[in-house]
């Protein structure tokens, strides 16, 4: 797992929640970025990512093995969940949120360097 950043060795959020917004975000609308191929309709106001909207869960765009190496294939284009999720964790501060989906996968909790 990466010293600077642990969620490049993680993964496990991408594969514990599901992954809703605006569907503005999504690049078949003016001014989005989300590649269409990749997200589903939730309603006529949302989307999610494909893969995440039922169980088991485990977005799309997850590359590699959760809690070895694991990469985004969209990284540059990812939603405004995936942006705000855990916006602190390569400086070593962990939420919450974060250690339940590393639970969820078996994996053990990060400790927070403050």
């Amino acid at each position: 797992m990466s010293e600077l950043n642990p969620c490049q060795g993680c993964g496990a959020c991408c594969a514990a929640y599901r992954v809703s917004f605006y569907n503005g975000e999504v690049d078949d609308f003016p001014g989005g970025w989300v590649p269409a191929d990749l997200v589903e309709g939730l309603g006529s106001h949302h989307a999610c990512m494909r893969g995440t909207a039922s169980a088991p869960v485990r977005c799309l765009a997850l590359l590699g093995d959760i809690g070895k190496s694991v990469s985004c294939a969209i990284y540059e284009f990812r939603p405004s969940p995936c942006r705000e999720f855990a916006p602190f964790a390569s400086l070593g501060r962990i939420d919450e949120r974060c250690n339940d989906a590393r639970r969820k996968h078996g994996l053990p909790p990060l400790q927070s360097n403050d």
